[in-house]
């Protein structure tokens, strides 16, 4: 089986060793020598060349777990050595995460949740992101994260939302709440939809977002939420593709006009406007061909 080591300075007179050899191993080691495990609720002896507080430690080590981590995950082997990664993972969360500090993030998470039925989205922004940072490791993680983007939405600071959701999907590509995540996505920018006549990014991102859920998860029923959804989406892009058509017809550029309407037609059949993209069509053909009987005239 391969083997994993990582050593580093958290402080002039301590290091750390993280060593992986099918057991897990992790010390704090002192300039004396003496090695001693993180976890052990104690200050170093009377004495030692440490005066740092083992739990202190422990915090400041936590980059240096996951740095490690990194480390196995990216080297090739069979699927046993990967399992057994897996399993060091947990090892890793349960060694980080003691009673207290489960406590702690506990009540965190209860008190966000608790503003956040409340309506106090701002005060459960702040109760998640504490928790998101303190205790990275702790079970509850995974609630903060996904809740802050909700309570952003809901403050509808979309831009923060997209970013949690987006956030959470890098991090958690398998969990079962990524279908709701990728909707809240499209919804973010669905809720940011004007009227037809302005830019419609928003919309393309929104149709986007629906469409890639429901290739993602057919049968989700987030996926059949997004349906009608995605029909909006596209009467809006229909709508302003086709004012700009009539803007050009107006205007007499009967070329331009053409090609909206086409793409009227073409992109956005179920939209409501066919029929009048279609009549328009023919007016633009009709002035074209007008146009050109003239330049053969003049010939």
């Amino acid at each position: 089986m391969s083997s994993v080591s990582a050593v580093g300075r958290i402080q002039p007179n301590i290091r750390c060793e993280f060593n992986f050899h099918g057991i897990f191993g992790f010390f704090l080691i002192f300039e004396d020598g003496t090695r001693m495990p993180p976890y052990i609720n104690a200050e170093p002896a009377p004495g030692g060349a440490c005066s740092l507080p083992v739990r202190k430690a422990t915090i400041i080590m936590k980059r240096f777990i996951l740095i490690s981590l990194v480390i196995c995950l990216v080297i090739p082997g069979c699927s046993t050595y990967r399992n057994t990664v897996r399993g060091l993972k947990n090892t890793v969360n349960d060694l980080f995460s003691g009673p207290e500090d489960t406590r702690m993030a506990q009540e965190l998470a209860l008190d966000g949740m608790d503003d956040y039925n409340s309506g106090k989205y701002k005060d459960a922004i702040e109760a998640f992101q504490r928790l998101k940072d303190i205790y990275p490791f702790s079970k509850y993680a995974i609630l903060a994260e996904l809740k802050l983007g909700d309570a952003h939405y809901k403050l509808k600071e979309y831009e923060d939302a997209i970013f949690a959701y987006e956030e959470f999907e890098k991090l958690h590509p398998r969990n079962e709440a990524i279908p709701y995540v990728i909707y809240q996505i499209g919804r973010c920018y669905y809720d940011q939809i004007s009227t037809i006549d302005r830019d419609q990014t928003v919309s393309a991102n929104a149709l986007k977002a629906f469409q890639r859920l429901q290739q993602q998860f057919p049968g989700d029923p987030y996926a059949a939420s997004a349906a009608p959804l995605i029909t909006e989406c596209q009467k809006s892009m229909a709508g302003h593709e086709f004012s700009i058509g009539k803007f050009y017809f107006k205007s007499k550029h009967y070329r331009g006009a053409r090609q909206r309407f086409l793409n009227v037609l073409s992109r956005y059949p179920d939209a409501g406007y066919h029929r009048q993209a279609l009549e328009f069509l023919a007016k633009c053909d009709e002035k074209l061909a007008r146009a050109e009987e003239k330049k053969e005239k003049v010939k």
